[in-house]
């Protein structure tokens, strides 16, 4: 029996920390791409004039004849629609657009004002029945529009006039199907919605040479900008995590059906997180999660794709923004210089990365998106600010000695506010990080006159 594999998507967010206002150079040092969570759904939505191009990635583990993926399309596809992508693209955006940990390591208070010193950093015909004739399909009121194989996958576009004789029919070809399934189905047969079905060949799998399934794509005109979620809760086995990155032209995307909330960013946090950084960050998430009630759709990432600051990763080229669908790009050419102290060349391309948990009860809608023409810089970004460890006596050097204890319990109130860790144990933790600090305890007159 084939598994059933349903697309999902939903995006949380969270109230802002309020910090410290530091610019966005740094040293970058960790980020927290979605291979942070054992299972995350990871979508490419690519969208102009009413054309989507949508690039979808399995987090799949199992026997290949075990897989299959049921998503409602808006109308039928023909083969040219439908392609077999590079995993490497997506992973370069997912790299792209983490949020990320950067460091600054304060300077000598004698010497100057205190500052933070930053530094920067297919082509067969093949197709198969799966199990039901067309006559039967037919009885059942299915419609195979259309059947390709497509890489290593066989793909069919079905329609149907009543959902009980999809959800027949799904069976009979030997997708096992969640309970309550024909509801839902129904639900999008009345929007006139077409289902895209892919299942792996494993004899184009083996000829091909692939051990893993890469992402399949599809290009579609429709003025809905949504994603389709709600299959995907079926036969969940709890909340499920989805990573949505939305490649536009003219401005930052948002969810108008849910909430989109930015996450908490430009907090400075005690200097050990550095070494449990993942830990931090899916705690921070998860903590988010829960004040919201797992309602909201979170922003980690808007920005002009020509350029980052601090970078988790390059900004990807226009070869890789075509192969994701971004049709706009004239061929030919490159960027131009990248980097924050460089003037940028215009790519015409706006990235947003929204995050969300999700289960049936929550989120009981798909997405609907809404591109807005906000091109404000946003990213998820926590700072390490490192204590400057000298020996040199100034009345500078004890004002900033004798604020490094303050400044410590404020980074330990923002990681216990953040992630609902206990204060006790991030203070222990940052004994060792603060410890070696000097901390200036002569006599006030020994200070006064002893420079």
């Amino acid at each position: 029996m084939t598994r059933l594999w349903l697309l999902a998507a939903v995006l949380l967010a969270a109230p802002l920390v309020p910090g410290p206002a530091l610019g966005f150079c740094g040293f970058y040092v960790a980020k927290a791409d979605a291979t942070l969570w054992n299972r995350a759904s990871q979508v490419v939505l690519t969208r102009h004039d009413g054309k989507t191009v949508l690039t979808m990635v399995n987090d799949y583990k199992g026997e290949p004849r075990e897989f299959a993926i049921v998503v409602p399309v808006p109308t039928v596809l023909e083969r040219g629609q439908i392609r077999v992508a590079d995993r490497a693209l997506v992973e370069h955006l997912d790299a792209y657009t983490a949020p990320r940990l950067v460091e600054y390591f304060d300077g000598n208070p004698c010497d100057r004002p205190l500052l933070p010193s930053a530094r920067r950093l297919e082509q067969s015909t093949a197709a198969r029945e799966a199990g039901a004739d067309a006559a039967r399909a037919r009885g059942l009121g299915v419609t195979i529009e259309a059947r390709y194989t497509v890489g290593e996958y066989d793909i069919l576009i079905l329609s149907a006039t009543e959902s009980a004789g999809l959800e027949t029919w799904l069976r009979e070809a030997g997708y096992r199907i969640p309970p309550g399934a024909a509801p839902v189905l129904g639900s999008y047969l009345k929007q006139g919605m077409r289902f895209f079905v892919a299942r792996v060949n494993l004899a184009e799998q083996a000829r091909l040479g692939y051990a893993y399934l890469r992402p399949l794509q599809m290009a579609f005109e429709s003025p809905k900008f949504m994603l389709p979620i709600r299959l995907g809760t079926l036969n969940a086995d709890g909340p499920q995590e989805l990573f949505v990155y939305a490649l536009t032209r003219k401005g930052r995307v948002e969810t108008t059906n849910y909430r989109t909330v930015r996450l908490p960013t430009g907090v400075e946090l005690p200097v050990h997180v550095k070494g449990e950084f993942p830990d931090f960050y899916r705690a921070m998430f998860a903590e988010q999660v829960k004040k919201e009630d797992m309602r909201v759709v979170f922003l980690e990432y808007a920005w002009d794709m020509s350029w980052c600051d601090p970078c988790a990763a390059d900004p990807l080229s226009p070869d890789e923004l075509r192969q994701l669908g971004v049709f706009w790009l004239a061929p030919g050419g490159d960027r131009g210089p990248r980097g924050p102290q460089r003037a940028p060349a215009p790519v015409d391309v706006f990235v947003t990365r929204l995050h969300v948990r999700y289960d049936a009860a929550r989120f009981p809608d798909d997405l609907v998106f809404h591109e807005t023409a906000d091109r404000q810089n946003f990213q998820g970004r926590y700072v390490l600010r490192h204590p400057w460890t000298g020996t040199e006596r100034c009345e500078a050097a004890t004002r900033y000695r004798d604020g490094l204890r303050q400044r410590a319990e404020r980074e330990a109130a923002a990681l216990a506010s953040l992630t609902g860790w206990p204060m006790d144990d991030i203070r222990r933790k940052m004994q060792t990080a603060y410890g070696a600090v000097p901390v200036d305890d002569r006599p006030w007159w020994k200070r006064l006159w002893d420079q």
